[in-house]
């Protein structure tokens, strides 16, 4: 079995995240690495709050809190919403990690020796008002490429063009408004990414064949444009602290690195953290250094995380001339919007992580997710879509078959499998049809293809009602109760096979369906389309339970209540 490294784009650290961000990373990264572990392969799953940057420091700002007691609670608090969402991360780490600041400082002075670093004076802005230089996101503005009036100086937010704080049309400060900017000299460290542009796009030429189409196209549109030199460092009082046996002077005026050079070196850094915890039986470097065939690679991300992560991380990797592990596949998503509109944390715009299990349990979200994932284009939710999926598919298609097929075979039967009579013509058509779906889905899983395999998996849920229909066991018990039995235990038998096949999908509700059989060490271990088709795991015999409902119909007023809370058409 092959070894997988696994990690999703880190999340900020200011503020729990909306539906889009949990739909762009974390949230298919978690439903991949649960196949591939029930699949038997040795899967590591990393994540961890990005820390450093304005953000966490405008966001500690406006709680009063000094900037590292936010980033620790606020760790905490995303853990408790990703928990809630049973991503099973095998860690989830923070960027100011002690481990993250020795591996980037490590990276920064290799860069140096290799002369991909350089110290370059520069004129920066700086705001008399607030006494001090103002990185890129402590400058905001309008875009001038697409007008947008909230722009950032290091990216806007609308058209995701890089951008510079002086390209910023009026531009004031963040933290105070002031719009009396001035602009001085100052100096920082750029990394040479010009100097690694042959490298990179040769890097690029030998992966981008088997990224999605909107991984390569981002990352070859950036390589057509050219990499420029682009300064790593900011003036701020919280970040990996330029190391001063290296740069004295830099490090005396207090410079720490740019966010986005730290920030991909903490999927290093988290690895590193999850091996120090157990230094006996884990070796953080297997996965990441000299590992290049030996661990696939795979990350995911939103569309205006790629350029990072496919140009910018691989030429940082590249220009320390060791041997770290770089992407193999990188699985990029478009947008979810609200409605039409962008979710947003800074403008608080659509639902929330934290808000969506007030509401409702982990399982229904992760469904509904995964089976309308932006992957070839932006998909839009709305209340009404994700009401008339949860009741369809959720509610009727799944739910029901298992209340029905358990609570009728307890009250004809009892509470074991029923014994019945032998499978004929009906479960051998049941049996073909489950090994292909079942063989679709596994392939839609492996291309990483989200939405084609949420409609495979629910094509298996539909075969079962399809066949409780055929045969009408209801009827059937009147005529023929042999019959009848081993159609409940066909019936059943498909139960258990959802409920392993689903656990990627809705680990809560799988568990559910398997805990309603007394089946001895039964585990969630992948069923293969050959085992499939003869569905003979659960024997007669075996006791059962009916399950509480494992999906709630949602009902008009619960669709009025969602949409007075968060808006509807007219959000």
């Amino acid at each position: 079995m092959a070894r997988h490294l696994i990690t999703s784009a880190l999340p900020y650290i200011n503020g729990i995240k909306h539906l889009g961000n949990m739909v762009g990373s974390m949230l298919p990264a978690d439903v991949y690495s649960r196949y591939l572990r029930q699949r038997g392969h040795d899967v590591l799953y990393i994540c961890a709050t990005d820390e450093h940057g304005t953000p966490a420091e405008l966001a500690a700002k406006e709680q009063g809190l000094p900037v590292d007691a936010f980033c620790a609670q606020a760790h905490d608090a995303q853990k408790a919403v990703y928990d809630g969402f049973a991503l099973a991360f095998d860690y989830f780490g923070r960027s100011s990690s002690a481990e993250n600041v020795e591996i980037t400082q490590h990276f920064a002075r290799r860069l140096q020796e290799n002369g991909f670093i350089e110290e370059r004076a520069i004129r920066q802005v700086y705001s008399p008002a607030d006494g001090r230089f103002l990185p890129d996101r402590y400058v905001e503005g309008t875009c001038p490429h697409c007008g947008y009036d909230k722009a950032r100086g290091d990216q806007c937010e609308n058209c995701t063009r890089v951008l510079d704080p002086t390209d910023l049309i009026d531009p004031r400060s963040a933290i105070s408004g002031s719009t009396e900017l001035e602009v001085r000299e100052t100096k920082h460290l750029f990394l040479l990414q010009s100097r690694l542009q042959h490298e990179v796009e040769e890097w690029v030429a030998r992966h981008e064949q088997d990224w999605p189409q909107l991984a390569s196209s981002i990352a070859r549109k950036w390589l057509t444009e050219g990499l420029h030199d682009r300064a790593i460092t900011r003036d701020l009082d919280w970040g990996v602290p330029v190391p001063a046996d290296t740069w004295p002077e830099l490090a005396a005026e207090g410079k720490v690195f740019y966010v986005w050079f730290d920030a991909p070196i903490e999927y290093i850094g988290a690895t590193k953290e999850w091996a120090d915890r157990d230094p006996e039986n884990r070796d953080w470097k297997a996965w990441w250094y000299d590992a290049d065939t030996a661990v696939r690679y795979t990350q995911f991300m939103a569309k205006d995380n790629v350029p990072f992560h496919t140009v910018m991380f691989p030429a940082t990797e590249l220009g320390v001339r060791e041997p770290w592990k770089k992407v193999d596949y990188v699985k990029a998503f478009n947008w979810l919007t609200y409605y039409g509109g962008k979710f947003s944390t800074s403008q608080k715009r659509g639902v929330f992580t934290d808000q969506a299990l007030e509401i409702l349990p982990a399982d229904y979200w992760r469904y509904f997710l995964i089976a309308n994932a932006p992957e070839s284009d932006d998909s839009s939710f709305t209340w009404e879509h994700f009401t008339a999926t949860v009741n369809k598919d959720l509610a009727d298609t799944l739910g029901n078959f298992v209340n029905r097929v358990l609570s009728f075979s307890k009250k004809r039967f009892g509470e074991e499998v029923p014994a019945g009579g032998e499978p004929g013509e009906a479960e051998a058509r049941l049996g073909e049809e489950i090994a292909r779906l079942l063989a679709e889905y596994e392939a839609q899983m492996e291309a990483l293809q989200f939405r084609k395999a949420a409609a495979a998996l629910r094509a298996l849920w539909s075969a079962g009602n399809s066949y409780l229909e055929e045969k009408a066991p209801w009827l059937e018990i009147k005529t023929d109760k042999d019959g009848a039995a081993l159609t409940l235990r066909t019936a059943m038998n498909l139960i258990h096979l959802y409920a392993v096949v689903s656990e990627p999908f809705i680990p809560s509700s799988a568990a559910a369906m398997r805990a309603a059989f007394a089946l001895p060490d039964d585990t969630a271990t992948w069923t293969t389309p050959d085992e499939a088709r003869s569905l003979t795991t659960l024997t007669p015999g075996i006791p059962f339970t009916v399950p509480p409902v494992l999906f709630a119909k949602l009902t008009d007023d619960d669709l009025e209540a969602y949409k007075e809370r968060f808006g509807g058409s007219g959000a």
